[in-house]
C-alpha cells in the first residue's frame, strides 16, 4: 500500500522502498545547504527551504526568523568567513506521509585569512533540528532549529 503523496513513485512501490527514497531525498537537502553555506550559492537555500520556514540559530550568536530574513542575514554575516566548511553527518530521519523529522550533527570549520595568507579558525559542533514537508518541488524544511554544543577557538 503507497502512503498519501507519494504516488510520484508509481505504483506497486512497497512502503520501505518509498521510505528509503524519501530518506535519500532528505539526505541529499541536508547535503545541498552545505554547499550552498560553503560556496555562497544563496539561492539554493531557496530549493532547501520554504519561504515561510522559521529559522533559529540563536544558540550560536545568530538571528531566529522567517526564511527571507534569515537568508538576508547569511548573505551578509557568511563572507565575512574566507574559510567555511560545513559538515552534517549521523543524520537520522523520520518520514511520515507528507511531513518529517530530522536530527543531524554538524561540525563547523570556519575562520579567516589574512592578507599575508594566516588562517585563523575556530571550531563548533552541535545538532540541526529539522522539521520537512514533502511540496510540489520535493522535500522542503519549515523548521530548523540549531543547538550549538560546543565552541573552540576564537
Amino acid at each position: 500500500m503507497t502512503r498519501p503523496g507519494r504516488a510520484c513513485y508509481g505504483h506497486g512501490m512497497s512502503d520501505a522502498s518509498a521510505t528509503l527514497l524519501d530518506r535519500l531525498a532528505i539526505d541529499d537537502q541536508l547535503t545541498r545547504y552545505c554547499r550552498a553555506i560553503d560556496t555562497g550559492e544563496w539561492d539554493v537555500l531557496d530549493t532547501i527551504f520554504t519561504p515561510d520556514a522559521l529559522l533559529d540559530y540563536t544558540s550560536s550568536g545568530g538571528l531566529r526568523g522567517k526564511f527571507p530574513e534569515i537568508k538576508a542575514w547569511l548573505q551578509q554575516v557568511l563572507p565575512l568567513f574566507a574559510i567555511r566548511q560545513h559538515f552534517v553527518t549521523n543524520r537520522e530521519v523520520d518520514v511520515s506521509g507528507d511531513v518529517a523529522t530530522s536530527r543531524a550533527y554538524l561540525y563547523n570549520p570556519m575562520g579567516t585569512r589574512s592578507p599575508e595568507g594566516n588562517v585563523t579558525l575556530f571550531f563548533t559542533g552541535g545538532t540541526y533540528h529539522d522539521r520537512w514537508l514533502r511540496t510540489p518541488h520535493g522535500w522542503r524544511i519549515t523548521q530548523r532549529i540549531e543547538v550549538e554544543h560546543w565552541r573552540q577557538g576564537r
